[in-house]
Formats: structure tokens, sequence, C-alpha cells
């Protein structure tokens, strides 16, 4: 099984970030969390890895109704949240490309019925926000 779902966008990153950001929050998802890889690989590794590295920022997604659902059936759930939104372009790259978490990954750690339903709804508009992505 993969653990994330994936779309090539024919746009510079910094583009990509802004219109991923505007397709998640279409689907009620806020961005709790941001991590650029790139500058923490500039400043811990420094600039040569940074630069091999290419633009990598993570997002840190939430659409706090799933999570409010998620949490009250298994609280330990925490751990898997929030749903991690990758947008990255390798240094020589034309295309930049964005992953989300497959939420189904989830699915596959609990048996609870009320976490499977949440990973179906999130797993839909995820899906739904990469989809407006490519449409655009």
């Amino acid at each position: 099984m993969s653990y994330t779902h994936t779309v090539v966008l024919p746009l510079a990153h910094d583009e990509a970030v802004e219109q991923t950001r505007a397709a998640l929050a279409a689907q009620g998802f806020g961005i709790l969390s941001e991590i650029d890889v790139r500058a923490t690989f500039e400043t811990k590794l420094g600039a040569e890895a940074a630069q091999e590295l290419g633009d990598y920022l993570i997002l840190g997604a939430c659409n706090p109704q799933l999570a409010s659902r998620a949490l009250a059936a298994e609280p330990g759930l925490g751990a898997l949240l929030p749903c991690n939104v990758v947008v990255r372009r390798a240094k020589d790259a034309t295309e930049t490309t964005v992953e989300a978490i497959d939420p189904q990954t989830m699915v596959q750690l609990t048996d609870t019925q009320a976490v499977r339903e949440v990973a179906d709804d999130a797993d839909t508009r995820l899906q739904a926000a990469l989809k407006d992505l490519t449409a655009a």
C-alpha cells in the first residue's frame, strides 16, 4: 500500500505552496505547523545539503472536526496528527510534487470503526484538494 497521494504540478515551488494551502482550506483544513526542511538542512548540515535537497516544505494540515472525532475515538491518535502534506521540488526539477499522507495508514494501526470513518472522510477531502490542484 502506498502511504501518500501524489500529484505533480507544472508550477514553481512557491506557487504550488500557495495553491496547496488554498486547496486544503477549501476542504476545511488549516495549517497547524510548517517545517521548511531545506532551511533546516542549511542550518544543520550546510548550504550544499540544502541545495542538494531542493525546496521541501512539510505542511501540518488539520481539519478540526475530523481531529476531534478521531481523538474522541482514540486519544493516542494524536501521535499521527496532523495530516502531513509535502510540497517539494528537487534542485534541477521543472515541476513541483505535492504529497499528502493517505489517512488509511491510520486504519492499519487500529480496528476502531470511528477511526475508519474519520480516515475515510479525511482521505476524501485530501484527495479532493489534490484533484483541485491539478484542475487549476
